[in-house]
């Protein structure tokens, strides 16, 4: 007995859950490459403040960027409690600083609410839904909205 899918049944989607600027957001796994302790970077000059320099990732020159600073939120300063998330958008590798990583978080897409918007700016594009689950809201982070593709030309 063959089984029809519904076309507007929920999909499962799964998630890295991480904490940036003392905020719950996630990543979708899918543009994660891997997850690794914090190393010091090398600095760029001239760069924006969320920049924090580059590393050397099996002979590939990775750009770090502050999570939180970039949000918005205070600068993390780095420890070696703190993680860097390498992710892959559009063809770009960068590393993102981030206070932790949670868990993997499995949901349905039916799960994910709308982000509110009030105002049409940087940090609200870069929120692709709202997670709601029990105390709290997890943001779902929208990777190219959140990347300039300028940024390429950094590493």
């Amino acid at each position: 007995m063959q089984q029809h899918e519904d076309p507007k049944a929920a999909k499962q989607i799964e998630f890295v859950t991480l904490v940036a600027g003392g905020q719950s957001f996630c990543i979708e796994i899918t543009q994660i490459r891997e997850i690794r302790r914090w190393t010091p970077v090398t600095l760029l000059p001239h760069s924006p403040p969320y920049v924090l320099g580059v590393i050397n990732l099996r002979g590939a020159v990775i750009p770090i960027l502050d999570l939180a600073a970039k949000l918005g939120f205070r600068a993390i300063e780095p420890t070696e409690r703190h993680v860097i998330i390498i992710i892959s958008v559009e063809e770009r590798t960068v590393g993102l600083l981030v206070e932790s990583v949670s868990e993997i978080l499995g949901i349905s897409s039916d799960m994910v609410r709308e982000t509110p918007r009030t105002e049409e700016d940087e940090s609200t594009r870069a929120i692709n839904g709202i997670i709601p689950t029990g105390d709290d809201m997890i943001k779902i982070l929208s990777l190219e909205a959140l990347l300039p593709s300028k940024l390429a030309t950094a590493a």
